[in-house]
């Protein structure tokens, strides 16, 4: 079968992949002029890495593995501790940080050559029972017997298919960086949480450290001029190692991002069209749940092109990832509280108050949240 994929991002890399190593012939639609390799660096559960792996991509030497999860107060007060290892025993695959650009680079090498076209932007589609009809704004045609839509959180093969607006911005805004490290890391993830927002960080292998920053941003307001000076400004009075992170950033290391969140639709495309990853249910990143859903999905919808008629994979797709999906998205949009009364529960002594549970339990319920937004593990 032949298969249009849109979009050279981590989700449709992946299915071309599996596409590919099915026996389909893949070809990969990509508006950007090349590969897309900045972002920093993702956190991959151990769905997400257990689907990487079925899909023949070696992480070993890639990024960072996670053997620990901490949640601190502003203050640095512990509140919950999760052990990855013991879920990477129980599932059989570890949670790992990598690098965006990396991971784009290896499943590009894994695909035939010639099959990405950079430079390619979808304008309209035409399909029928048949297949589907690719065209782009100066008025080339690519033909395929299916379209997978992994064209990102403003898709435009969503607008085509399902003819819905954007996704809607959040309210809420994030800065992140991949820079070189200022203090040892090791093997832990840290999320700190206070009535300000969340300042999260964690190694990503070569000596570097994904940070971030996530607090309420009014859609009005541009990004400032000079975001690291704002950061210190509104995260004065964190303890350790929020200032030395910061004290170690310059301008131009801070990436800015809106939060954005789709609703999840019942059906995910139409005919010989589906949608994937965050162009299905694009989500804040808020748990770093986007990347491993989008790899959830690629798992499914391969699973459901090889055992399902073409004419039917929406239906069989949408019942088996929507669920999922709404729950991940639920998940991401609502475990920061980013204003009003809430925010009250992000303060020191409520947060402290959590830390009565053991890590046993909190790595037990971790593990029990990873299931239910997965089908892989």
């Amino acid at each position: 079968m032949r298969v249009l994929v849109a979009g050279a991002g981590i989700s449709g890399l992946a299915a071309a992949r599996g596409l590919a190593a099915a026996g389909h012939e893949v070809t990969v639609l990509e508006q950007a002029e090349g590969p897309r390799l900045g972002g920093g660096a993702i956190t991959l559960w151990p769905n997400g890495t257990a689907v990487l792996a079925d899909l023949g991509v070696d992480l070993e030497d890639m990024g960072q593995r996670l053997a620990t999860m901490r949640l601190r107060t502003a203050g640095d007060r512990r509140v919950v501790e999760c052990d990855l290892d013991v879920l990477a025993r129980r599932f059989g695959a570890a949670a790992r940080v990598v690098p965006r650009g990396s991971l784009i680079t290896r499943l590009l090498g894994g695909l035939p050559e010639g099959s990405v076209r950079f430079g390619v932007r979808i304008e309209g589609l035409r399909a029928d029972g048949d297949g589907v009809l690719a065209v782009t704004g100066d008025g080339r045609e690519f033909h395929g017997d299916f379209l997978v839509g992994a064209d990102g959180v403003h898709s435009r093969v969503r607008a085509l298919v399902l003819e819905e607006r954007p996704a809607a911005l959040t309210g809420a805004a994030i800065w992140q960086g991949l820079t070189p490290a200022p203090f040892e890391l090791g093997q832990v993830t840290t999320l700190m949480i206070g009535r300000q927002g969340d300042a999260g960080y964690m190694g990503a292998g070569d000596g570097l450290m994904q940070w971030f920053f996530e607090f309420r941003w009014s859609p009005a307001d541009p990004p400032p001029r000079r975001p690291v000076e704002m950061l210190r400004r509104r995260f004065a009075g964190w303890a350790e190692p929020v200032p030395r992170i910061l004290a170690s950033l310059s301008d131009g290391d801070a990436q800015f991002f809106r939060h954005t969140r789709h609703r999840v639709p019942r059906r995910w495309g139409d005919g010989r069209c589906v949608l994937l990853g965050d162009a299905a249910h694009g989500m804040p990143p808020v748990g770093a749940q986007g990347t491993n859903q989008g790899l959830e999905d690629v798992a499914a919808l391969l699973d459901c092109l090889a055992t399902t008629p073409p004419g039917t994979v929406v239906t069989a797709y949408s019942a088996r990832r929507r669920r999922q999906a709404e729950r991940a998205s639920a998940f991401a949009a609502n475990a920061l509280r980013v204003s009003g009364p809430l925010t009250l529960m992000q303060s020191e002594g409520p947060m402290r108050l959590m830390s009565v549970v053991p890590p046993r339990l909190a790595t037990q319920g971790f593990g029990g949240l990873l299931r239910t937004l997965s089908g892989r593990i």
